[in-house]
């Protein structure tokens, strides 16, 4: 079958783009001497987790514990957790996952850990853990120079053990143009060193220094001091990235295709596809250098204005032979969201349908459980 076939709206993946992006980010990290834990909740997809383990990763990055399990289940061994994991039944599912793969937990204080220890301490288990560091984001993560002081209170926690630190440099997804985000990259490589520098000053060794973000990737490689990259957004990229000149349009692999199903005026098409398609945000962290709500792939003279949660408006800004009925494709502000919105997509190469791809560690909580 080809696209063109298929019922609207539905979620595409060019596979000849997505083996080159998750190619040409193994090759960098490869050239660079950088192990690559991909981000896996751009994609929430085991079978992309595989291609990208065979061109070369040395671990995972979960977003959910719902992630983390599915890696297991697929038969990775080498996860790291992104964000603390604070509440005891997911910490419970952590160890479960810990008696059958390696789990890197990642803490920027005292609480978690210390639910950990003692929950671990019951199974008899230890386990490796990052410290947070904020290079400029301000969600997680403590600053450089507390990073000494932060592992000297987890000292206390026998069933813990520190193997080194991480961070993600959220705030370049404000950048307006590739001057910002060469800045935003600039920031976190300055984080990252000034904490390995203020932890090796202390007495404790740093195994593992872990980054990660799609548009500061390459500019991240040239650090002597970073081991880890953990870009997510570089299978599918998106019109964000796009926009502040990361990659030409052309390198975004996922679109969604949706019908014209009204022309209400003159200038206004309304479309099938709404915000529980393509999502309501123009960047992960807000840019205002993004305009509309996703790109009309191949029409310029079209701008998506507006989104309800089915449907979408689109103003004619020229003159176009599109009409109802007919179908386009819709390269997403945010692809990482996009494809959260479908359970699977639809693989093609120059537009016939090769296989399908499931999004199979969508949502947070895993199985529903047994209620008495």
């Amino acid at each position: 079958m080809v696209k063109r076939e298929f019922s609207t709206p539905s979620f595409f993946v060019d596979l000849d783009i997505l083996d080159m992006n998750i190619e040409s980010m193994a090759e960098m990290c490869k050239k660079n001497n950088k192990e690559l834990w991909p981000m896996v909740k751009t994609h929430k997809s085991m079978q992309i987790a595989q291609m990208q383990a065979k061109k070369g990763t040395a671990g995972f990055l979960a977003g959910t514990v719902l992630e983390a399990e599915k890696l297991v289940e697929a038969g990775f061994d080498s996860i790291a957790l992104a964000y603390p994991v604070v509440d005891e039944k997911n910490i419970s599912r952590i160890i479960e996952l810990l008696k059958k793969a390696d789990i890197i937990l990642a803490f920027d204080g005292e609480n978690a850990a210390e639910k950990f220890d003692r929950l671990l301490a019951e199974e008899k288990i230890k386990a490796e853990y990052l410290i947070i560091i904020d290079s400029g984001l301000h969600r997680l993560g403590v600053k450089s120079e507390k990073s000494a002081e932060l592992a000297e209170k987890l000292k206390k926690y026998d069933n813990l053990i520190l193997k080194g630190i991480c961070t993600h440099p959220g705030q370049v997804y404000g950048a307006a143009n590739m001057a910002e985000v060469k800045k935003a990259a600039a920031e976190e490589v300055e984080a990252v060193e000034a904490a390995v520098r203020n932890l090796e000053e202390n007495g404790f060794n740093i195994e593992m220094a872990a980054t990660g973000s799609t548009p500061t990737a390459n500019f991240a490689a040239e650090s002597d001091v970073i081991t880890v990259l953990r870009p997510g957004n570089y299978v599918f990229y998106d019109n964000m990235q796009a926009a502040v000149g990361v990659v030409p349009l052309e390198r975004c692999s996922l679109t969604v295709m949706a019908s014209i199903i009204s022309q209400p005026a003159d200038d206004l098409f309304i479309l099938n596809a709404g915000s529980k398609c393509l999502g309501l945000d123009k960047g992960a962290h807000g840019n205002s250098n993004i305009k509309g709500y996703g790109v009309v792939k191949d029409h310029p003279e079209l701008l998506i204005t507006g989104l309800s949660e089915e449907v979408a408006k689109v103003k004619i800004k020229d003159k176009t032979e599109l009409k109802v009925g007919d179908k386009v494709e819709i390269i997403p502000n945010h692809s990482c969201s996009a494809a959260n919105m479908t359970d699977y997509l639809l693989g093609h190469r120059k537009g016939k349908i090769e296989k399908i791809i499931y999004i199979d560690a969508r949502g947070g909580s895993g199985k529903p459980p047994e209620i008495n």
